[in-house]
């Protein structure tokens, strides 16, 4: 399983229209083959952060929706990312 996981730093005053421009990335990853989960979200107490979430099943999964994912204007207003891929060797419980 691989997890993909941190932040996106975007203009404060920007960033509800920006994380609204992402609803259609959320629904194409979680419609696309072997995605686990998706999740883009707002962060509660930096104005700038978007924090970032997915698991798929495969690096192939993942390359494969790479190829889709947000187009050239969408990623031009990320200021800064600071995200990390995880490989992950079991799941078990709490």
């Amino acid at each position: 399983m691989i997890i993909i996981a941190g932040a996106l730093r975007v203009d404060a005053a920007d960033r509800d229209d920006y994380l609204a421009g992402c609803a259609q990335i959320v629904t194409r990853a979680r419609e696309a083959a072997g995605c686990l989960d998706f999740a883009l979200s707002a962060d509660p107490v930096e104005a700038d952060r978007v924090n970032v979430y997915e698991r798929w099943e495969t690096d192939e999964d993942l390359h494969r929706f790479r190829g889709t994912g947000p187009d050239a204007g969408q990623t031009a207003r990320i200021l800064d990312a600071d995200v990390h891929k995880y490989r992950i060797a079991g799941v078990e419980a709490p």
